[in-house]
């Protein structure tokens, strides 16, 4: 790990001063570490997604443009927002801590009206505009402006733009309309008052793939922020610098975000408990909002979701299963139970899927096979696959285990039989609390392939359905369904 650098923390000591009541977490270090670096030219294009009501704004939206001016009164600051309202309670806040004495001890040199109008003219402040949405410091060319969406900023040169949620719902987020206008708005003023030294910071709670952040990431070189050095050293250039603080952390630790899997972002404020209950009344927003990875129904693999059902068929021709395990650390082993009924439907009757090392997970599937009464189990051979099968062979002595090697292409595989696995497979009522997990990275699977990154999920109801259908062509009938 590298050695934090000399005064990084110097923002979040001005925030602590000014705000000594704000209750500060581990990721609000790296947050205002990363604020620094931004405002100190180490970064010139900085893009922060984080969850709703963990002070995303309170830090880059009012401390920021305060800290701005304080190290250098010269310079020209915009906060803009989906609103004007907004963005100018933004401004007004930020005034609030440049009049302030705190404030005034560690930035002598920037100066603004006090109290607002009535200074008359002639005097030092008299001539210095201050008013909600514009305020002007005393003797410096410095300035902070706060503008709406669509709102104009003519003539005005920008030398640091705030920009702080330009959507501000899922509303407006699934409107190509407002999507359309918000980017025009962003190329047409933002692009347009900014020059060669100018610098850029979005914060964003994330609500569709194809909103700002979205478009500029199709569009130009973004990196994702893992280690400090790639900001430390004042050399990302014109690229845009990105962190995404998952409400849950879904990816392996990192230098910035040191976090293991599954652990909160805020567990005193927003406990696990509580945001797992969020994401159970809506997969795909929490994905958006609290973990920063936006998709669109339509772009979901299977957004008209499964088909359920209450109880099981009375004539049942098989109970089998079959079982994925992970390939790499991050991966999922994936073991599914199902019965295949005269209609030749797949019901799904039990899970397990899990993280957890093979030695965990012997033991857990094989208790399931042996619960579900299944008659024969298919494993895949891959990673390990063939030591697990025996392993689970020895505790489940009177289940058929059979291994076997999977070698096409998996891409190809699920999207090609996704048709067919929302036609042929069943899930039990209530499957999404019973296995959250499980039910959650099926919601939000992609039909963009290199967009997931588990497809354990997926790739066992392929399996499932690929084999059940090799029995049914056997029969000489129909294997597929195709769409369109």
């Amino acid at each position: 790990m590298e050695k934090k650098n000399e005064n990084s923390d110097e923002f979040e000591k001005f925030a602590k001063d000014v705000f000594p009541n704000f209750e500060e977490k581990p990721f609000h270090k790296a947050y205002y570490r990363l604020l620094q670096a931004f405002a100190e030219g180490k970064v010139k294009r900085l893009i922060i997604t984080m969850p709703p009501q963990h002070g995303k704004s309170h830090g880059a939206s009012v401390l920021l443009p305060a800290y701005i001016l304080g190290k250098d009164p010269n310079r020209k600051v915009a906060i803009a927002s989906y609103s004007a309202t907004l963005a100018t309670k933004f401004n007004r806040r930020a005034q609030r801590v440049m009049e302030g004495k705190v404030y005034e001890g560690q930035f002598p040199g920037t100066k603004i009206k006090k109290g607002g109008a009535g200074k008359k003219a002639g005097t030092e402040e008299g001539s210095w505009v201050r008013t909600a949405d514009h305020v002007e410091v005393i003797g410096q060319e410095g300035e902070l402006m706060s503008v709406g969406r669509e709102g104009p900023l003519t003539g005005n040169r920008v030398d640091t733009f705030i920009i702080d949620d330009l959507l501000k719902d899922a509303m407006e987020a699934n409107s190509p309309v407002v999507r359309d206008n918000c980017w025009e708005w962003y190329t047409s003023v933002v692009r347009t008052r900014e020059h060669n030294g100018s610098s850029e910071i979005i914060v964003n709670t994330r609500w569709s793939e194809d909103d700002l952040i979205g478009r500029i990431m199709e569009r130009e070189e973004v990196h994702t922020l893992r280690n400090w050095w790639q900001v430390d050293n004042g050399s990302s250039g014109d690229v845009w610098i990105h962190l995404n603080l998952e409400a849950i952390k879904a990816g392996e630790p990192t230098e910035v975000d040191p976090r293991e899997k599954g652990e909160a972002l805020w567990e005193e404020r927003h406990a696990k408990k509580l945001l797992l209950a969020k994401r159970e009344l809506d997969a795909l927003q929490f994905e958006c909002m609290y973990q920063g990875q936006p998709t669109v129904a339509e772009g979901l693999l299977y957004g008209e979701g499964f088909t359920v059902y209450n109880k099981l068929p009375c004539d049942i021709i098989k109970k089998a299963n079959y079982t994925d395990t992970a390939d790499t650390g991050e991966d999922y082993l994936c073991s599914v139970n199902y019965v295949v009924g005269l209609d030749e439907m797949v019901y799904v009757t039990d899970v397990v899927y899990s993280p957890k090392p093979m030695e965990v997970t012997e033991g857990l599937v094989a208790e399931m096979l042996v619960k579900g009464d299944v008659r024969v189990a298919y494993v895949e051979s891959n990673n390990g696959g063939k030591g697990f099968a025996r392993a689970v062979q020895g505790l489940a002595t009177g289940v058929k285990v059979e291994w076997f090697y999977q070698g096409a292409n998996k891409e190809a595989r699920i999207l090609s039989n996704s048709a067919t696995v929302m036609h042929r497979v069943r899930m039990p009522y209530g499957w999404e609390k019973k296995w959250p997990e499980f039910a959650h990275h099926l919601a939000t699977y992609r039909r963009l392939f290199r967009a997931n990154r588990l497809h354990d999920a997926a790739d066992v109801l392929t399996g499932i359905v690929e084999r059940e259908n090799e029995a049914i062509d056997q029969k000489g009938k129909i294997t597929s369904i195709k769409f369109g």
